[in-house]
């Protein structure tokens, strides 16, 4: 996992140097702060990400490909240009369903949680 050098007012090229790994995934941090964090995660056809939450709200938007994102019960077919958000501690998973690139917002988490 990379680390983010940007800082504020700095543009983010969301696809510049999106390499999807020819097994698995790369996570790059894009930015960083005490409010949120910005990730790019890289997956590749047919890899998966086991079930597992946050401890704050996040979206997940697929920038590039196809991934089958669960939530909720419900298997979602993620497109690019597509995006889902899950409140606090929400268990997801989900699998490439072809070489993707998915933009991760973290908030941080509530007060007292």
């Amino acid at each position: 996992m990379s680390e983010s050098t940007v800082h504020s007012c700095d543009v983010i090229d969301l696809l510049a140097g999106a390499a999807v790994p020819a097994e698995g995934r790369r996570v790059e941090t894009l930015a960083k702060t005490d409010a949120f964090e910005l990730k790019r995660l890289s997956l590749a056809k047919g890899a998966a990400i086991p079930e597992h939450h946050a401890p704050g709200a996040i979206t997940v938007q697929c920038l590039v490909g196809r991934v089958a994102f669960t939530a909720g019960g419900t298997t979602h077919d993620l497109r690019a240009g597509s995006l889902i958000h899950l409140a606090p501690r929400e268990p997801h998973a989900l699998v490439g369903e072809e070489d993707s690139v998915v933009l991760v917002t973290k908030l941080a988490a509530p007060a007292g949680s």
